[in-house]
């Protein structure tokens, strides 16, 4: 079994068409179920410190690996169902990040590009 995105996304694919679910899978179905799952990964962080979040049970890790799993699955699917490439897009941002946070204005900062 193949362990790249194109694979991923195949997978998907076949999982939804197996279930008839394409029918659901619309962009705006499958963000709010992405918005679901992102809160659910949250909800494991919500009331524990700083340094508790770097060292999770292994309950909580395997919580967090499932989150992680449903979030990228829910991503790939959006992505999917629209065209775009999520290696591209994710790329793309990052480049776009370089201009918005300069290393010599960002470094160290926490402060949002319009901040610095």
């Amino acid at each position: 079994m193949g362990r790249n995105l194109k694979d991923l996304k195949m997978k998907l694919r076949e999982f939804a068409r197996h279930r008839d679910w394409d029918k659901f899978h619309s962009p705006k179905n499958l963000s709010m179920a992405l918005n679901v799952e992102a809160s659910e990964l949250l909800e494991i962080f919500q009331w524990i410190t700083e340094e508790e979040s770097l060292n999770l049970t292994e309950d909580k890790l395997k919580d967090v690996r499932e989150e992680i799993g449903d979030i990228l699955n829910y991503t790939v699917r959006i992505a999917d169902r629209l065209g775009i490439d999520p290696l591209d897009a994710a790329f793309d941002k990052i480049r776009k990040n370089h201009k918005k946070y300069p290393v010599a204005k960002s470094r160290g900062s926490n402060k949002k590009y319009t901040e610095l």
